[in-house]
């Protein structure tokens, strides 16, 4: 009896020790899981759930990727980026930066660079328009998650083909007009925020000009085609073509006002076009998208898209990394096109045959993200967006002609230039 109750006293004491040994293997194995974060915009936050849950179930026990929702509106979640970046190390891995703010950030030396990541195949991979904007000063920073490009939709069952120039959507508006099939030929975003900026960067490519050129700084905002620009979109508001109010639509609005059936045009981002097709929208079934109109023979869309980065001081980047392959990768832009609408940057996803028939509009994504202009790559860009938006603002409100309005914008965007030494 006793040798059996010391024998049942040693097997106790021998599970202790395995199951404390058990134990601390567990600590030791919980303790050499990577913890990475993201901090992505609201929108992004919501559609990368799946994503984010998957990726932990793929990488149990090594990586753990948590996302940090951040505010809706772009420049708040700039601003909040930016918070955190001034007060020291960030409380997150790696940031779904905009296409406008990496020259900012690289220049503040913020971002760690991903040349060693991402080889040259990688890149030859991604579609022609979304190679862009994710290198700065010689270095690869970004790695883009989806395409955004201006676009605009139109009302199929009032025309049978875009108009293809600014004069033909303003006699085609105002006959529609006229027959009062809408309310409004074109809404668009004339807000004075960026909206506005990506609305003007197209006309002024589409009339020949360009904003700024960075290689040698020089302004073409008070040039022909400048004045040309900004005088077209006060004469919609004059003509009657734009409401008055479109002075205060972002993209919301404009939406809106394009999904009741109030327009027959909107300019909008590919977002657009998946709440379109529901079951609320009054033009469901009858919309078709195509670049902004111009002069003829040129098309133009002003590119947007977001993409992963990885903060320079992160402790993970090489998981940062794998967690950036993974939310980028073609299985999960095809998810992200299918569900939410958001265009996919990899060119075998627009290739794909059988998305191309489930979702045909992806050709004309395709299309129009070959032709997509990047807004001027400077780290001044918030600078001299705010500048012509506040003189895009005036001339839109009647307070400021156009040759007025643009003339001061070119002069305070070329003190800011000089300000920043970015001139002689």
């Amino acid at each position: 009896m006793m040798r059996h109750s010391h024998f049942i006293r040693r097997i106790i004491a021998t599970l202790f020790i395995v199951l404390i040994c058990s134990a601390g293997f567990g600590i030791a194995q919980a303790r050499s899981i990577e913890s990475v974060s993201f901090l992505m915009a609201a929108p992004f936050a919501d559609a990368t759930q799946d994503l984010v849950k998957q990726f932990n179930q793929e990488h149990r026990g090594n990586i753990s990727l948590q996302v940090v929702r951040g505010p809706l509106e772009t420049e708040a979640m700039s601003d909040l980026a930016i918070s955190s970046l001034l007060l020291g190390k960030a409380p997150f891995d790696g940031l779904l930066m905009d296409v406008t703010w990496l020259p900012k950030y690289a220049a503040a030396g913020w971002m760690q660079p991903l040349e060693d990541y991402f080889s040259e195949t990688d890149i030859a991979s991604l579609a022609i328009g979304a190679r862009e904007g994710n290198s700065y000063d010689g270095h690869l920073y970004r790695w883009p998650m989806n395409a955004d490009m201006g676009l605009l939709y139109y009302r199929t069952d009032l025309m049978e083909l875009p108009p293809e120039t600014p004069d033909q959507l303003v006699q085609v508006s105002q006959s529609l007009q006229k027959d009062k099939k809408v309310d409004w030929g074109y809404v668009w975003q004339g807000r004075q925020y960026e909206g506005l900026s990506c609305v003007y960067l197209e006309l002024i490519d589409g009339f020949g000009g360009d904003w700024l050129k960075t290689d040698s700084n020089q302004i073409g905002l008070n040039s022909k085609p400048g004045v040309e620009a900004a005088a077209w979109l006060q004469g919609l508001i004059d003509q009657g073509v734009s409401p008055r109010a479109v002075t205060n639509y972002g993209e919301a609005e404009a939406l809106q006002s394009f999904k009741v059936g109030d327009a027959a045009f909107m300019r909008n981002w590919p977002y657009a076009w998946a709440e379109l097709q529901k079951s609320d929208s009054a033009v469901k079934g009858n919309v078709g998208i195509t670049t902004m109109v111009a002069k003829p023979g040129h098309t133009t869309a002003t590119l947007g898209s977001w993409g992963l980065t990885v903060l320079k001081g992160s402790s993970h980047v090489d998981a940062s990394i794998e967690a950036i392959r993974f939310l980028t990768s073609e299985t999960a832009q095809k998810q992200l096109f299918l569900k939410y609408g958001y265009s996919p940057t990899q060119q075998r996803v627009i290739d794909d045959p059988q998305l191309l028939q489930d979702k045909p509009i992806l050709a004309e994504f395709g299309r129009a993200l070959k032709v997509a202009t990047p807004r001027p790559q400077t780290a001044l860009y918030a600078q001299i967006s705010d500048v012509l938006t506040r003189q895009l603002s005036s001339i839109l409100t009647g307070e400021r002609t156009p040759e007025n309005g643009m003339n001061v914008a070119a002069a305070n965007t070329n003190q800011i230039l000089m300000s920043a030494g970015e001139k002689p």
